[in-house]
């Protein structure tokens, strides 16, 4: 149970590092309300957390060798994946993701949204952060690699444990991302945490063949 937790915690923690629900957090911080942003990228978070660990427990209804064997190959991949997905990496790429993600908010603002939500939204104001913030995350996080380990690690691990532990790495990661803004974001390197990131699904994925 804690190894669930702490496998979850860790690779959470560095994946969300950098990644681009990352830099949504640090770009709406510095324009709207702290807590309105933490709390809304965090809620997605965790909303797309569980919804990734209730499909992990659905796959743990397989047979015990397809989960154990499918989670360790997943964990490998992913693992080599990011490694290479690194050393392709130009040293512009933390900028470029910044920029993607100031254009993506630019363009979220000038939609225009349903009538009778748009009415309400401009009315509450701060719900309209809220909602915002809310649905660029969930949508960024989508297919995203922590939602797939999320997903690996529930298949073959303790529910509950890798939830609190997924949920605590978000937490942590969001909060870096609000409090520390743009001036955190300059010097996180995009390249080497996403080859940590590898180096650590690997890890994870060794360590997963030699349990029983």
């Amino acid at each position: 149970m804690l190894q669930a937790f702490t496998a979850s915690l860790l690779l959470i923690t560095i994946s969300e590092l950098g990644d681009k629900t990352f830099f949504i957090a640090v770009i709406l911080s510095m324009r709207y309300n702290h807590r309105i942003v933490f709390s809304s990228v965090l809620a997605a978070l965790a909303l797309m957390t569980v919804l990734s660990v209730l499909l992990g427990q659905a796959m743990s209804l397989l047979p015990k060798a397809y989960t154990h064997y499918g989670a360790i190959a997943l964990f490998l991949i992913f693992g080599v994946k990011l490694i290479v997905d690194a050393v392709r990496m130009s040293p512009t790429s933390t900028e470029e993701v910044v920029k993607e993600v100031e254009e993506t908010v630019a363009e979220q603002n000038s939609k225009t949204s349903i009538p009778i939500l748009g009415k309400i939204l401009a009315r509450y104001p701060q719900m309209g952060v809220w909602v915002q913030a809310f649905m660029m995350t969930f949508l960024a996080e989508w297919g995203d690699r922590t939602q797939i380990s999320t997903i690996a690690l529930a298949a073959a691990n303790d529910p509950i444990f890798v939830t609190l532990g997924a949920i605590l790495g978000h937490a942590i990661c969001t909060a870096i991302a609000v409090i520390g803004g743009r001036l955190v974001a300059g010097r996180i390197s995009e390249r080497i945490i996403t080859g940590i990131g590898g180096l650590l699904f690997l890890v994870f994925g060794v360590t997963a063949y030699f349990q029983a």
